[in-house]
């Protein structure tokens, strides 16, 4: 047995993807957290995409903190345990890694690094990028680099399409209860993804055999 077995977490030319992918949320996430730096109220493009959401949400307080929900402590934690645990059972010691990691990791530098750094506020808070967006983002993406190469050909999109789904859902929750600027969720969701592709890469790196079974 050795520490790190397992197959890679990114074959072929889903490293290339990774790669690519990595650098287009490091763009965003920069090229946003430039522009609005520093900045305390909404630009004119975040009012426009805001502005209905708050409008309806006005009547559906409870909902909006609903739709928040699947992407604080309990349920992201306990989903990325999950994974982790069904990837352990299989000796599969990356996979679980990089589930056990994504979230607090993407939430980590969130915020120590990037939300004092760029220091938008929405009413006093700091809010660029969206933690609850980015710890959704980095479930959702490490669930895709799981699943997808696992499941069968007919269920391998199932789970990962309703984990991205469950992104927009929280990202527009966020906005509803006036925690984020629509642009703060581009901000997270780049973050999130853009940390899995980076952990992925770096795991991948770490010599290993293909089962611990081995």
């Amino acid at each position: 047995m050795r520490p790190w077995s397992g197959r890679p977490l990114l074959a072929g030319s889903a490293r290339a993807w990774a790669v690519g992918l990595l650098a287009g949320c490091a763009v965003i996430l920069i090229v946003l957290g430039v522009l609005f730096a520093g900045q305390g109220t909404a630009d004119p493009f975040d009012r426009a995409v805001d502005a209905p959401l708050l409008g309806w949400f006005t009547s559906h307080p409870l909902l909006a903190l609903r739709m928040a929900y699947p992407a604080t402590l309990v349920p992201a934690g306990a989903a990325s345990l999950i994974a982790a645990l069904a990837c352990l059972a299989r000796g599969w010691l990356r996979g679980a890694a990089l589930a056990l990691l994504a979230v607090p990791l993407a939430s980590g530098i969130n915020d120590a690094i990037l939300k004092p750094l760029f220091h938008r506020t929405y009413l006093g808070q700091l809010t660029y990028p969206s933690g609850h967006t980015a710890a959704i983002s980095a479930l959702a993406a490490a669930l895709t680099v799981l699943l997808l190469p696992s499941l069968p050909a007919a269920f391998r999109w199932v789970i990962p399409a309703a984990a991205w789904l469950l992104v927009a859902v929280v990202a527009v929750g966020v906005i509803g209860v006036r925690w984020h600027y629509f642009t703060d969720t581009i901000g997270g969701a780049a973050l999130g993804t853009g940390t899995v592709c980076g952990l992925a890469l770096l795991l991948d790196l770490r010599p290993g055999r293909h089962s611990l079974r081995r």
